[in-house]
């Protein structure tokens, strides 16, 4: 089953057919555009709707006005960094140990000052916090006892019947009976893994890994095997299946959609193959969509889910990085796997916060999810044409980026002589955070990586601590000692 297109505006329809023109090169660096008189009579639409298409493009950095000339393309194709290449992790299963840079930025995550790339959820700006504290009142009005008597173990009910009615954007058929909420995300793989697995079984994964995921398989004694992984495509299924003949595999993870913290996505065909895999082995598939919200295109992307007839997927999500990741706010759709995380929830956390989760089953319900939504993506689409664009004018020519198509992050490969880990210190002197890319794995690679989020206010601040870490690499043979 497709995805369901969302509704679409005419300024966003000629928007995109331009800046398709733009990445393919049939309009280059210095053209000038059709004037707002053309365009107003090619489409049928009036003088404004070509604007707001243009003022789009503006935002992008893409295009822009001189006075009584018209709007020029002022973007070129060599503003893109060179593509990565598939990931070649050692195929051997892993025992997961803490890392003290994860340790170091948690512990300082309060810390305001100077600019954080490392952040792995949008900045405050960006989210709807004036509306989302108007709801959270009209959530303690309306709840009995003003929402502290304790809940549902499965989470409110209107919040999962909201979180099902939006499975339709991705060909999903969930009811609010095939949900439990959740201490946000972490609490849903958590639940996930602890059912399917026991200390000591192996569980596949994307390589590079979101390294949550590694912490929670050394909290849970597990070994992990990593499997080569494209930058556009995701995890390689020959390589999966071969794996599988291999080991003894007791469940696979990834993030489907926007994969952290390489950008990838599956396709429609790619997703469909691997629930054909899982069901061929009996394998649980425990399937991140926590970025699936965050596309860029005109629709939302599937899941693995959308094809799962068997029950073997496990799917979570949460609102962490959408609206507000304080709430911590997550769900998982078990499948087959229902009765055993209920139990688990039960054992582990009882009930969830009742309030938060009203508040935000009241902003789902009155449509203003879909308007932040929209926003929010815009926002993000145009920030990462930006940060591409930087890269390029302030970082070595050798280095390659990833080109998310959703999401907000962005994984950088320098030349191998670099070592992320001391540009991280060094960078940290001059108030400037980000993550290296040993902490997306158990092996030893990804020493020259690193992962950007994006998820922030463009300003010239921004701008200026993207120019100096580019300077720190560049200058890297001459400081490192």
């Amino acid at each position: 089953m497709k995805s369901i297109p969302t509704k679409s505006y005419k300024y966003i329809e000629i928007a995109n057919s331009i800046e398709q023109q733009i990445y393919e090169g049939v309009l280059k660096l210095g053209d000038k555009l059709p004037s707002l008189r053309v365009l107003q009579q090619e489409y049928g639409v009036s003088i404004s709707t070509v604007l707001q298409a243009y003022y789009q493009l503006e935002a992008k950095n893409l295009i822009e006005p001189k006075p009584k000339s018209g709007y020029f393309v002022i973007f070129c194709s060599t503003d893109i960094p060179k593509n990565l290449e598939k990931s070649s992790p050692h195929q051997s299963s892993v025992k997961s140990s803490s890392t003290e840079i994860i340790v170091d930025f948690f512990q300082n995550i309060t810390i305001e000052k100077g600019v954080d790339f490392s952040l792995g959820v949008p900045s405050k700006e960006l989210l709807p916090i004036a509306k989302l504290n108007k709801v959270m009142h009209e959530a303690i009005i309306s709840l009995p006892l003003g929402g502290s008597a304790q809940g549902d173990i499965l989470g409110r009910e209107n919040l999962r019947r909201q979180i099902a009615r939006r499975s339709i954007l991705w060909g999903g058929k969930l009811t609010e009976n095939d949900l439990i909420i959740t201490s946000g995300c972490t609490s849903a793989l958590s639940f996930s893994l602890m059912t399917v697995t026991k200390p000591g079984d192996t569980i596949a994964v994307e390589s590079p890994v979101y390294f949550g995921l590694l912490q929670l398989a050394n909290t849970l004694g597990l070994r992990v095997l990593e499997l080569p992984t494209d930058p556009l495509s995701g995890i390689d299924l020959k390589a999966l299946e071969k794996a599988i003949e291999k080991n003894d595999i007791k469940a696979i993870a990834i993030i489907s959609n926007f994969n952290n913290p390489m950008g990838n996505t599956m396709s429609d065909d790619g997703k469909k193959a691997l629930v054909k895999i899982i069901q061929k082995h009996n394998i649980p598939l425990i399937e991140d969509d926590i970025y699936g919200d965050i596309y860029y295109g005109e629709s939302r992307p599937t899941t693995c889910k959308t094809y799962d007839d068997t029950g073997l997927v496990i799917l979570c999500g949460s609102f962490s990085k959408t609206l507000a990741c304080g709430y911590r706010v997550g769900w998982v759709a078990p499948g087959n796997y229902f009765d055993e995380i209920v139990k688990l929830k039960l054992y582990l956390s009882s009930t969830t916060a009742t309030i938060t989760e009203e508040a935000l089953a009241l902003f789902l319900e009155k449509g203003r999810y879909d308007h932040h939504l929209r926003k929010l993506r815009h926002t993000l689409h145009t920030n990462s044409l930006k940060f591409l664009k930087a890269i390029v004018a302030y970082f070595p020519k050798d280095t390659r980026v990833s080109k998310p198509k959703g999401g907000f992050l962005l994984w950088i490969e320098l030349a191998s002589t670099i070592d992320t880990e001391v540009i991280y210190k060094l960078a940290e002197c001059e108030e400037i955070r980000f993550f290296p890319g040993k902490i997306f794995t158990l092996q030893d690679q990804y020493t020259n990586c690193l992962r950007l989020s994006y998820g922030l206010v463009w300003n010239e601040e921004i701008d200026n601590a993207l120019y100096r870490l580019g300077i720190l690499i560049k200058n890297y043979e001459q400081i490192k000692n």
